[in-house]
């Protein structure tokens, strides 16, 4: 259960949903808040595709190639992982804090389940019961199925997953929750196999959710910024 936080506390987040926003727009908000420094967290909803790559990801390389011949935006992440297929009714999230914070403090890798906790409690409050796990390791460019960091599952499966961005000031930590999944443009674009996504990947319509984008984005944004 998550302490309380008086008003007065300077770990208070400051929250806001962003409604529906394009990929684009999302990282440059992102971008903004970790600038600022305080805490804070938001959440959104992805209103168009677009694939992004992780920080040391090549902008050049066969996964951005093949996702802009197939039309889609490649935006560049300062966050770490690897690529990452963003689809319209996605949801959203990202959490400022101080390095001087508890979750920032505990290290990288322990801080998705410290600053991901309020993503847990917003999938339980719509009836979903999801836990921070080790990774997959199945592929080598598609993030949700790498070999790094935690993802977030149900049932054993992925549902989302988070990327983190330490500065000298403050730590973004920020991740999706897959609405649906897409087979053909995941294997066209990752190499990801059918049976893979099958048995490793999951998606909000599969748990009743894939039209409650912005119920699921408000109960999540009550986790991470309780009034």
């Amino acid at each position: 259960m998550r302490g309380h936080i008086s008003a007065s506390d300077p770990r208070r987040r400051q929250g806001s949903d962003d409604g529906t926003i394009d990929p684009a727009q999302n990282l440059a908000r992102d971008e903004e808040l970790l600038a600022a420094g305080r805490p804070a967290a938001r959440v959104a909803r992805f209103s168009a595709p677009a694939v992004s790559l992780g920080v040391a990801d090549d902008e050049q390389g066969p996964v951005a190639r093949r996702a802009r011949g197939l039309g889609l935006p490649v935006l560049r992440r300062r966050s770490g992982g690897t690529g990452l297929l963003h689809l319209p009714g996605d949801v959203v999230w990202s959490v400022v804090v101080p390095r001087s914070d508890p979750g920032a403090a505990r290290g990288l890798t322990r801080a998705y389940d410290a600053l991901g906790a309020g993503v847990v409690d917003g999938l339980r409050e719509l009836g979903v019961r999801a836990a921070w796990s080790p990774p997959v390791g199945a592929s080598a460019t598609y993030c949700l199925l790498s070999d790094r960091g935690r993802v977030l599952t149900v049932d054993g499966r992925v549902l989302g997953g988070a990327a983190q961005h330490l500065t000298s000031r403050a730590l973004l930590h920020h991740g999706v929750l897959t609405a649906r999944l897409d087979p053909g443009l995941l294997g066209e674009i990752f190499g990801v196999p059918r049976s893979t996504i099958a048995d490793r990947l999951t998606a909000l319509e599969g748990h009743g959710l894939g039209g409650s984008g912005a119920g699921l984005a408000a109960a999540v944004l009550r986790a991470l910024a309780p009034g």
